[in-house]
């Protein structure tokens, strides 16, 4: 027998390559086991950590978004953007891939792995029924009184075509079509009717603008009238029909003033006062005089502040209202642009004229030289119009220049605010200052009646802020100056008997 003694080293690096052996023996043992779809790339994909990482890190984010548009706008505008998203029912199903790929990878399954296998089964079930409920599943509100017999209607937080079938069944279908809605050449069926017909909704559009556009009847029915109404002033124009004494269709309201049409003739019509719709009324001006003269004695200063338009278009026109104390007598003109600069404005005040570039000055208060008022361009739009009540601009190009300009300042009033004669509670500049605006809410003081008698005459009661009130006869398309500014009406079409028809076509939505 040899005895001897093996080195330190030589033993550690034995020891190092029986263990490679070993490793290298298990791993040739399990790929062999391991079944060859197991290796696929594509299943070895889905079943990795890492995917499962980035799935579960996108969900969190989703979450926390849909967290975000609950809280700042509703439930409805979460679940539409976020949690009834197409893509959220993806990334559901592309996490449940991944959650079965997971626990297929430890096939052939042992005894250990029990635990594991539920906890998959678990969340995969969860994912199953979501999705099921998000695509099939309706959510509403019930209100249930004590006492009260059963019912079986359900409040639906959601946008639903109703249908009344034949068999007398009221049959309601969604209609939220946020990121895919029909269209002509892909509709959407919605099943079949009790009479065997099927139902489709073909076309949607987000809004749409109804448009009275009546037909004529043989008999019956109420008289109908078109009219144009137009101005140079702020190149616009506005046409509609109007059916006389109906309470949705007989009245057309611009904002600063309002028309409706009625059956009969208008009061003092055959007076003849038609002939000169500028002219107020006697007593009327009576009651200018009065508060011109009530107010020529003060001197006091008082806070002022004054809110004015001005447009490029008519220099001379101008619209404002007295906020505070009563009128500063400035006038306002919004002069036409110089080199690359945007219009100016220019304030005549107490035998002063100063110039401030809109481009400059747009929301400043800056100060009126010579002056104790400061003047503030609140707004600017380079093509002005009005829509619903409101101005705005439809174009970027400066076609129709206005600007809202604010005076305010502690002086002696120009023009004191009084009591309109021509409507309680609202006001007025007294001495041939800017018209003033109505309130916020309040009616318009710019209103005209037309009237349709029996006979086809047709005559108008002209109310104006401005230049008082006037009646008298229409002449078809002949225009009549109704004292707004520079607007005028032209009554263009008639009819004796009319039935209403509404036409709909789809408008653009406004962003909110």
């Amino acid at each position: 027998m040899i005895a001897g003694r093996i080195p330190k080293n030589s033993t550690i690096e034995a020891s190092l390559h029986l263990a490679e052996d070993v490793d290298l023996l298990m791993a040739n043992s399990s790929s062999t086991e391991q079944p060859a779809w197991q290796r696929n790339p594509v299943f070895e994909f889905f079943a990795s950590l890492k995917l499962a990482v980035v799935l579960l890190a996108v969900l969190i984010v989703a979450a926390i978004a849909g967290t975000i548009y609950e809280s700042s706008f509703d439930a409805k505008v979460a679940r539409s953007y976020v949690y009834g998203a197409p893509w959220f029912n993806i990334w559901l199903v592309l996490l449940g891939a991944n959650l079965a790929a997971s626990a297929l990878s430890r096939w052939p399954w042992r005894k250990h792995h029990l635990a594991f296998l539920i906890t998959h089964l678990g969340i995969i079930t969860l994912l199953i029924g979501s999705l099921i409920g998000r695509i099939w599943g309706i959510e509403g509100t019930i209100t249930l009184f004590k006492g009260e017999s059963p019912t079986n209607r359900l409040l639906a937080d959601q946008r639903q075509l109703r249908v009344h079938d034949v068999d007398g069944v009221v049959k309601a279908y969604p209609a939220e079509f946020l990121h895919h809605p029909p269209t002509p050449q892909h509709p959407r069926n919605l099943g079949q009717l009790a009479s065997g017909a099927r139902l489709q909704i073909v076309d949607y559009a987000t809004a749409i603008e109804g448009k009275l556009n009546p037909k004529p009847l043989a008999n019956g029915g109420a008289p109908a009238l078109h009219f144009t109404i137009s101005t140079a002033m702020m190149n616009q124009r506005l046409e509609s029909w109007l059916l006389a004494d109906d309470p949705q269709h007989g009245n057309f309201s611009m904002g600063l003033a309002n028309i409706e049409l009625k059956r009969g003739s208008a009061p003092n019509a055959a007076k003849g006062t038609g002939d000169s719709p500028n002219r107020l009324e006697a007593s009327e001006s009576a009651r200018f005089r009065e508060a011109t003269t009530g107010q020529a004695s003060r001197s006091e200063a008082i806070e002022l502040e004054e809110s004015v338009f001005a447009f490029s278009k008519a220099p001379e026109e101008q619209i404002g209202r007295v906020a505070k104390g009563g009128g500063t007598g400035a006038k306002v003109r919004l002069e036409p642009p110089q080199s690359e600069n945007k219009e100016r404005v220019l304030i005549s005040l107490n035998g002063k004229e100063v110039s401030f570039d809109v481009a400059e000055n747009l929301g400043r208060d800056v100060e009126i030289r010579g002056t104790p008022y400061t003047l503030k361009i609140e707004n600017y739009w380079p093509d002005f119009r009005i829509r619903d009540g409101k101005p705005s601009s439809v174009t970027d190009r400066p076609n129709n220049p206005a600007v809202l300009v604010t005076i305010r300042g502690r002086g002696v009033p120009a023009t004191e605010t009084a009591s309109n004669p021509h409507g309680a509670g609202t006001e007025f500049n007294a001495t041939g200052g800017p018209p003033a605006m109505p309130a916020s809410g309040a009616d318009a003081l710019n209103h005209l009646t037309l009237f349709v008698a029996d006979d086809g005459a047709i005559t108008y009661e002209l109310a104006s802020r401005k230049n008082g009130k006037s009646s008298g006869k229409i002449d078809m398309s002949k225009p009549l100056p109704t004292g707004w500014a520079d607007w005028q009406l032209v009554v263009d079409k008639a009819m004796p008997h009319a039935g209403q028809w509404m036409d709909f076509t789809p408008v653009k939505a406004e962003k909110t």
